[in-house]
């Protein structure tokens, strides 16, 4: 059992993630929705999704294969600046090794650096793995959708909401800013003035 988790370890270490890098990384992207997924896409949904938002698709390779990928976009969505992932597969035998995560985690990072106010997706309620993901980075279900999928199955909207600051709540430098002498250093009393 300890050798097992050694190779798993040894074999996480090994994972390379890419960002979208052209061309040459479409048909991996294709070949693995379309092996691992339950819908079809077509070629102009990948190019759609890859040429305008390159920036949100990752690749994870292993010894050279591509082994997982997450594709995503970002954009207006009534009175938001939404992140929606749109497509995230791992090939079975790499499943349990935190690949997926650290490609959602890779893909959330730059809509959060781009300002989005949430993610957004939906995923299968038959897919545990997926929702258990989810649920793990903070995701909610904000909503059920019968018969969404083409194989009849229902889907669970999933939301990750970004924290907003409120323009309104006075916020005090953390200790690594007073330490940097960003922020000038303020007695107690100074600082017990902040609250009335």
């Amino acid at each position: 059992m300890e050798a097992e988790a050694t190779a798993d370890q040894a074999a996480a270490e090994e994972i390379e993630y890419v960002s979208y890098g052209g061309e040459h990384h479409l048909p991996l992207v294709m070949k693995l929705v379309d092996e691992e997924l339950s819908e079809p896409y077509s070629i102009f949904t990948y190019r759609y999704f890859v040429y305008i938002w390159p920036n949100l698709t990752f690749l994870a390779f292993h010894k050279g294969k591509c082994v997982g990928t997450v594709v995503c976009k970002m954009g207006e969505h009534r009175s938001t600046f939404r992140g929606y992932i749109a497509m995230l597969v791992v090939l079975k035998p790499y499943r349990g090794k935190g690949i997926a995560t650290e490609l959602v985690t890779q893909a959330i990072r730059v809509m959060m650096e781009s300002g989005c106010d949430e993610v957004t997706l939906e995923a299968e309620v038959t897919n545990k793995g997926a929702l258990a993901l989810y649920g793990r980075l903070g995701f909610i279900r904000s909503k059920r959708l019968y018969r969404y999928y083409l194989n009849g199955v229902d889907a669970f909207r999933l939301k990750l909401l970004f924290p907003r600051p409120d323009p309104g709540m006075v916020t005090f430098p953390s200790t690594e800013e007073r330490a940097s002498k960003q922020f000038p250093e303020t007695s107690q009393r100074e600082s017990l003035s902040y609250y009335g």
